[in-house]
């Protein structure tokens, strides 16, 4: 899986939740440590995640690995997407993940700063080494074009957004797009937050059937779905070792034509244009 120019195993690690309570410490960061020493290099985190504290998080976790193997992303807020903003977010996600670059860095979502600033903000940056590469999140497709045909816009590396089996509106047109153009996905909430987004993808027939079949869970199965085209990095967040492990050897399942076609035939892919589910 390519992105920014850089190969990466196509299953990160999402951080959302994460560094919040301070019982939850160590528990999270041996299990961010886990998830590298299996194979992973995206870290997705946000100086939004538990007021900066998800950052120190993983600051913490990362000190015992080689930081060019890794790939880090975090994510400014809107309101701190100016020109006069973004350098003071940014130097303070540095210091709170103790490193001295991001691999990406990612607007959270569209607010009311132009958007020609923030990408001005961002490139200036790169310009600087402090960040290899930027790109957007909760972008729909008609953001995603207007955004494309600013000027420096097609630097954008990436839009991170809402997709998993329940969750499959942006087939219909952003992924098309983003493809069209050669921008990977990356894709939050990829098992629905633990099937707790009202699909009842982990009861269903289909998909227990098919996980069956590769001797594996239904969530290692949505995870395979997700990344079934080559062109997307998936991001759960678990803070369990094992769950955290199951999802890297969801790298090891690929779906055959057969098993996709059931799939499609009880979460059907979009037959018109639906709103970008959020969160």
């Amino acid at each position: 899986m390519k992105i920014a120019g850089r190969e990466v195993f196509p299953i990160g690690l999402g951080t959302w939740n994460m560094g919040e309570k301070a019982d939850n410490f160590d528990q999270e960061v041996e299990a961010i440590r886990v998830g590298l020493d299996n194979g992973v290099q995206v870290i997705d985190t946000a100086e939004m995640y538990g007021n900066g504290n998800s950052e120190r998080l993983v600051g913490h976790a990362i000190e015992p690995f080689e930081r060019e193997s890794l790939f880090l992303v975090s994510k400014v807020l809107p309101n701190n997407a100016s020109k006069k903003q973004i350098p003071i977010s940014l130097d303070n996600s540095l210091k709170r993940m103790k490193t001295e670059y991001l691999d990406l860095y990612l607007l959270h979502w569209k607010g009311s700063v132009p958007m020609e600033e923030t990408i001005e903000a961002m490139e200036q940056a790169k310009m600087q080494g402090k960040i290899k590469s930027w790109g957007v999140s909760n972008f729909d497709v008609n953001d995603m074009t207007k955004f494309l045909k600013l000027s420096d816009g097609h630097h954008c590396a990436t839009n991170q957004v809402r997709y998993n089996l329940g969750d499959r509106g942006i087939d219909y047109d952003l992924v098309p797009m983003m493809k069209e153009n050669s921008i990977p996905l990356m894709a939050y909430a990829p098992v629905a937050r633990g099937d707790r987004l009202g699909a009842d993808l982990t009861k269903q027939k289909v998909l227990l059937d098919i996980s069956k079949k590769y001797n594996a869970d239904v969530f290692q199965i949505l995870l395979a779905w997700c990344i079934r085209n080559g062109q997307t990095i998936a991001i759960p967040q678990s803070s369990n070792n094992k769950h955290v492990i199951n999802n890297v050897k969801a790298t090891e399942i690929k779906l055959t034509e057969e098993d996709l076609v059931k799939i499609d035939s009880i979460y059907p892919e979009p037959s018109a244009s639906k709103p970008l589910a959020l969160w």
